[in-house]
C-alpha cells in the first residue's frame, strides 16, 4: 500500500469485517448466550424498548438504498389489490358462463362482471407506468413509479415499468395474512416494511405525483393522507390524480364537505380526476412543463 493510501485508510475495521471476525467461543455459542455483537443479534434487535431504534432503520434502509441508486424523482400509484388484469377477468367470467344454471351461476357471474369492468383500471394503470418509465428516460432526472409492491394495480403499475424495460419500486408490507411482492419490481428497488407511517413517508419522499386508482380502506388511507398533508402545509403541492370519476364521487360526497364547512371550497381543487394513462400523462406533462418529445406519440404509447 503507497503511503497516501494509508494515510487515507479506515482507522477502524467496519462493522461487516467485525461481524466475520467475531466468531462466539464453544462456551458461549449456545442460544443463552449474550456473546452477540449488539447490531448483528436479532433477538436484541426485537426487544419492545428498541422500537425507536427499528423505526429509524426502517427509515435509513430505503433512503440508503434510493440514494445509492440514483432514485431522485418517483410517481407514486396507489388503488386496489383486488383489481384483475382484463384476461385474467374475462377468464373468470368464461368459467362463471360455464356453470349451470342457478343461484350459484348467477352469483358468481355478478362477480366476474363486476371484476372484467374494473379490470379497465388494471390496463390503464400498466399503461400508464409504461408512459412514465419510457417517456422518463429522455429526462435529465428520470421519474420513477413506485407501488406498494403487492397485486392489483400495484402489480400493474410494475408491470407497466417493467414491460418498457425500466426500474420500478415496491414497498411491500407484512401483513397477517399472505403478502408477497409482485414478480415485476426491480429487485433492488423492492422493500419490506413492518410500520406503515414509515413506508407512507418514503411513498411522498420523492413523489412529484399521486395517481390513485379505485380501492379499500388501504388506498383511502395513503389518498387521505396526502390529501392532509397537503391542505394543511406539511408538504408541498403536488399533483393529485384519481382515475374514475363516478368511482370516486360515489364514494366521497365532496359538496357534503364543502356544504358543512368540513373543508374549505378550494381543497376540492386538491385533486382532479382522470380517465385514461394519455389524460393523466398529459395533466403532469403540463404540470411540470415536459415538452413533446419526437419520440413520443399516441401511438407509441
Amino acid at each position: 500500500m503507497s503511503q497516501s493510501k494509508k494515510l487515507l485508510a479506515r482507522n477502524f475495521p467496519t462493522a461487516v469485517q467485525d461481524v466475520r471476525n467475531a466468531a462466539k467461543p464453544g462456551l458461549y455459542a449456545g442460544p443463552d448466550s449474550s456473546y452477540d455483537l449488539a447490531f448483528a443479534d436479532t433477538n436484541f434487535l426485537l426487544h419492545d424498548e428498541l422500537r425507536p431504534v427499528r423505526m429509524q432503520l426502517e427509515l435509513l434502509k430505503p433512503e440508503l438504498v434510493q440514494r445509492e441508486e440514483g432514485i431522485e424523482s418517483t410517481i407514486v400509484m396507489f388503488g386496489s389489490a383486488r383489481i384483475l388484469p382484463a384476461d385474467v377477468a374475462q377468464e373468470h367470467l368464461a368459467q362463471a358462463q360455464a356453470l349451470p344454471d342457478g343461484a350459484e351461476r348467477e352469483q358468481a357471474l355478478r362477480v366476474a362482471q363486476r371484476h372484467v369492468d374494473m379490470s379497465r383500471y388494471y390496463e390503464e394503470a400498466r399503461a400508464f407506468a409504461a408512459m412514465v418509465t419510457r417517456h422518463s428516460a429522455q429526462l435529465d432526472t428520470p421519474i420513477y413509479v413506485v407501488t406498494g409492491g403487492g397485486p392489483g394495480i400495484m402489480e400493474a403499475g410494475n408491470r407497466g415499468a417493467f414491460e418498457v424495460g425500466g426500474k420500478s419500486l415496491g414497498l411491500n408490507i407484512v401483513l397477517p395474512h399472505e403478502q408477497e411482492p409482485n414478480p415485476y419490481i426491480t429487485p433492488k428497488l423492492c422493500f419490506q416494511f413492518h410500520y406503515f407511517a414509515l413506508r407512507k413517508m418514503h411513498f411522498l419522499m420523492r413523489s412529484v405525483a399521486l395517481v390513485c386508482f379505485p380501492g379499500g380502506f388501504g388506498t383511502l388511507d395513503e389518498l387521505f393522507e396526502t390529501l392532509t398533508l397537503i391542505q394543511t402545509g406539511k408538504c408541498r403541492k403536488r399533483p393529485i390524480l384519481l382515475f374514475g370519476r363516478e368511482f370516486w364521487t360515489r364514494l366521497i360526497d365532496l359538496d357534503l364537505l364543502v356544504e358543512t364547512g368540513m373543508i374549505s371550497p378550494g381543497d376540492v381543487h386538491l385533486f382532479r380526476y382522470v380517465e385514461t394513462a394519455q389524460e393523466a400523462w398529459d395533466v403532469l406533462r403540463n404540470e411540470y412543463g415536459l415538452a413533446q418529445t419526437a419520440a413520443e406519440s399516441p401511438s407509441g404509447w
